[in-house]
């Protein structure tokens, strides 16, 4: 019985022997793994991100924005907090100011006005590293987004107690102005990550009746709804969507992250469709370089069969010398397509608009085990079928025909 480590040995002796079609066979094999990990890797990346950020500020979370000039008004308010499953409702005002920090970088921050209490309970990882969320009478104290009062490398600029001024926009007699505040920090969040809605590193928290006489803003810019459990989100948006109509824009992210989750699903088996054509090219491939290898080497086959080697011995021979190129092509390919997924997500980036927001989303890309496992499989699929046919054809070759061959 012919022993695995003869089979491997007599193998890559061959391929040595042939270093160029090889190599070119292996190349053929690497670009259905590379397309896979690439194409994919990224894709899955940017859904993965896009989730994550969705349903970061809490399943249970609905936000409404007034559309085609309505105003939401305290009565608004009234009538939402009356709808069956809402645990709590909060009107908020946002603007966007800019900021010089005692570095000298000047930066653009986000300023929410709002009932911080109902507020936190969407987002609720996000939490404070000191000092307190102002009270509702402490119009100038603000709570503060990690980056606001840290440099890139963690430094701290600012500590509860210090003033930090900034300038926001505001409109008189119909002209665009800006207006210097001052405010008193009184508590500072932890580190948290951007979410599609809102970035708290990079946001001052006012208590609502800030809105009006700090940040100038007279009406409303949306409501935050936090509904009792997810289960009655759908029911809480469907009563909404039945009363205001066209007159509010409903967002409900975890119905939104369903709906991706979905998308994405469909998305993944049609890449993973497109990917296996490159894998098909690659069998043919493997199969026209393993049937003129054999031709090649008919009477080698021969000599193999005079010397006592089995029809079934030389099936093993030649199929390994496939199985082979298909591993190192498919690990290759791997290396290839992960290099080109990080690369892509690097230079690629887009926006997404989410009420009177607009957000740029990067992504790393999604390399994960069974990814890497799946292309690693594709390709032994190749060199396993690709070898197949031309090594069932090479073991019924019978001796004295493939000795007398020339």
């Amino acid at each position: 019985m012919i022993k695995p480590v003869d089979v491997l040995r007599f193998s890559f002796k061959v391929l040595t022997e042939k270093k160029l079609r090889a190599v070119l066979t292996i190349i053929g094999i690497a670009i259905g793994p590379a397309s896979m990990i690439t194409i994919i890797g990224t894709t899955q990346g940017y859904s993965q991100t896009i989730l994550d950020q969705l349903t970061s500020l809490g399943g249970n979370t609905i936000v409404v924005f007034p559309q085609k000039g309505y105003t939401i008004s305290d009565t608004t308010v009234s009538y939402v907090e009356g709808l069956k499953g809402v645990d709590s409702v909060t009107p908020f005002y946002m603007t966007e100011g800019n900021f010089k920090r005692a570095d000298g970088s000047l930066v653009k921050v986000q300023i929410y006005a709002t009932d911080l209490d109902v507020f936190l309970k969407t987002l609720g990882s996000l939490k404070l590293e000191e000092g307190t969320i102002p009270q509702k009478s402490m119009i100038t104290s603000a709570a503060v987004g990690y980056e606001i009062i840290h440099t890139e490398d963690g430094a701290k600029l600012y500590n509860v107690g210090n003033a930090i001024s900034l300038k926001i926009p505001v409109i008189r007699d119909e002209k665009l102005e800006f207006k210097t505040v001052s405010l008193r920090v009184v508590g500072a969040f932890q580190k948290y990550g951007s979410s599609i809605f809102v970035n708290p590193d990079m946001t001052i928290f006012l208590p609502l009746s800030a809105g009006k006489s700090i940040l100038g803003v007279t009406q409303y810019t949306g409501l935050f709804i936090v509904a009792e459990n997810e289960a009655i989100i759908g029911s809480i948006t469907k009563q909404l969507k039945d009363k205001y109509r066209d007159l509010v824009q409903i967002i409900a992210f975890q119905q939104i992250a369903q709906t991706v989750n979905q998308i994405i699903d469909t998305l993944d088996f049609l890449l993973f469709s497109l990917s296996i054509s490159a894998f098909a090219v690659a069998v043919t491939g493997t199969m026209a370089t393993m049937f003129t290898s054999i031709i090649e080497r008919t009477k080698e086959i021969g000599v193999l069969k005079a010397f006592g080697y089995s029809s079934r011995n030389i099936l093993v021979l030649i199929l390994t010398e496939g199985i082979i190129m298909s591993i190192i092509g498919g690990t290759v390919g791997i290396i290839i397509g992960a290099t080109g997924a990080y690369l892509l997500s690097s230079i690629g980036s887009f926006s997404v608009g989410v009420g009177a927001q607009g957000f740029s989303i990067t992504a790393q890309p999604a390399i994960t085990a069974d990814l890497i496992l799946r292309s690693l499989s594709m390709a032994v699929f190749v060199g396993t079928v690709g070898g197949l046919i031309p090594a069932l054809r090479a073991s019924k070759v019978p001796p004295i025909v493939a000795l007398r061959y020339e």
